[in-house]
């Protein structure tokens, strides 16, 4: 290959882009990007020499076995114990891209959707999920994360789940915004902003959940701003120890720990504390800011997983160095593929433990994901998103699913930024409720 020109390029919701006078597209032209960063590089290949006729096929009884260096072999998938292979950022953000943007027919109907319903291991019926749609915003400063639920609704997600899916929707049919529990005036408190709105409504939202997860359903949340994780992993945890005996685990899919306590904290926003509080790290004895967080709600740090993070606090590194959490950051996603990342991370949780998975939008990079309040280039793609979901989803353990952090009105600057952020979640929630490719 001949390379003609290299020009620089920036990242937006539709992928690279040529800039400066004289850019153009030229034929056999190839498109990278970087995470976070976008390339556009021109190659084309120079003119096609005439070929000399292949020589005659050799007898059957001595074809030569292919040689690695010459052809494509077909190698059996690599053992847990095996060096996985090292994929660049760039080459699997190349190839998430070029498979993403090329596609251009509109949705498959639903005769030709293709599912997977594995057997639930906790479930009572898997066919049941509740749905709970959190249209909270409190725990953070930016307003329109709060519509959240409304969009994902109206892009037709529930009716995927119920028509495609085959799910029976378990629910009230409404977005709840929580204004009776919201006080009129909420100074902070041990440097918690609107520290007694976000404990109220999480405390409600942790009933919600215990009521559908009681009844041995799956539950989906649909946020909301992350805060509203107190709620939700209390809520499942609580029925899961009452119906089954035993502790969850919880997956959390975040640029961000969200494991501040308020006093390690430099903004004083609570959706950046949710796990701190659901694993004891942080406690209040007052009901009114959190004290009603008990034992029966409580997730064990051994039994917390996170997938993704690449931006967090030095205190919060601190605490995840000093409690020795599990953690899988970008690096070791670029590192070893996001396939062994899931192998090492399943493989910690064990087989025989309840998931309650709690993904957050931003932990996919802004190219995919860019109407969300705290995006951190350099995140993963949309396919790596789904791929973590199916795995879950693949392990029979999923018990309940948090969708957080899409924020509407955000991005409002790059065109159909809102809509592709909304169609990503949808992605991630289908993947994780058994939507496959083949």
């Amino acid at each position: 290959l001949r390379c003609v020109c290299l020009v620089r390029g920036h990242t937006s919701s539709h992928g690279p882009k040529a800039e400066g006078p004289g850019s153009r597209i030229l034929p056999g032209a190839w498109h990278a990007a970087g995470r976070g960063k976008g390339f556009l590089i021109h190659l084309d290949r120079p003119p096609r020499l005439p070929r000399a006729p292949p020589p005659p096929p050799p007898p059957p009884s001595s074809l030569p076995l292919p040689s690695p260096a010459s052809s494509f072999v077909l190698l059996p998938p690599p053992s847990s114990s095996s060096v996985p292979s090292v994929l660049t950022s760039s080459q699997r953000q190349l190839s998430a891209h070029t498979r993403t943007t090329t596609t251009t027919t509109p949705p498959r109907p639903v005769s030709t959707m293709h599912t997977s319903m594995v057997k639930s291991k906790f479930l009572s019926d898997p066919e049941d999920l509740g749905v709970v749609a959190v249209g909270f915003s409190g725990g953070q400063c930016k307003q329109g994360v709060d519509a959240a639920p409304k969009a994902l609704i109206e892009s037709g997600l529930l009716t995927q789940l119920r028509d495609e899916l085959g799910y029976k929707l378990h629910g009230d049919d409404e977005v709840h915004l929580y204004t009776d529990l919201v006080p009129a005036d909420d100074p902070p408190y041990r440097n918690m902003k609107n520290p007694r709105a976000v404990s109220a409504v999480t405390e409600r939202i942790a009933d919600q959940v215990y009521q559908q997860s009681r009844l041995g359903r799956l539950t989906l949340t649909l946020g909301g701003d992350h805060s509203i994780a107190i709620g939700t992993i209390a809520g499942s945890a609580k029925a899961t120890r009452e119906r089954l005996g035993r502790e969850i685990a919880v997956i959390w899919v975040d640029a961000h720990a969200d494991i501040n306590t308020p006093e390690t904290s430099d903004s004083g926003n609570v959706h950046g504390m949710p796990v701190a509080f659901v694993t004891g790290l942080a406690r209040e004895a007052r009901p009114e800011y959190f004290g009603w967080l008990k034992d029966e709600h409580m997730l064990s740090l051994k039994k917390l997983v996170y997938i993704g993070l690449r931006d967090v606090d030095a205190g919060e590194k601190r605490i995840l160095r000093d409690n020795g959490i599990k953690a899988f950051s970008m690096f070791d996603i670029d590192r070893y593929g996001i396939g062994r990342v899931m192998e090492m991370a399943l493989a910690h949780i064990g087989s025989d433990t309840p998931i309650h998975l709690s993904f957050d939008v931003d932990a996919l990079d802004p190219m995919w994901a860019p109407s969300t309040g705290t995006p951190v280039r350099g995140g993963l793609t949309l396919r790596e998103g789904d791929y973590i979901c199916e795995c879950v989803h693949e392990t029979g353990s999923l018990v309940a699913l948090d969708l957080v952090e899409v924020n509407p009105s955000l991005a409002a600057d790059q065109e159909g930024a809102a809509s592709e952020t909304v169609r990503a979640g949808c992605s991630l929630v289908r993947c994780a409720l058994g939507e496959s490719l083949l």
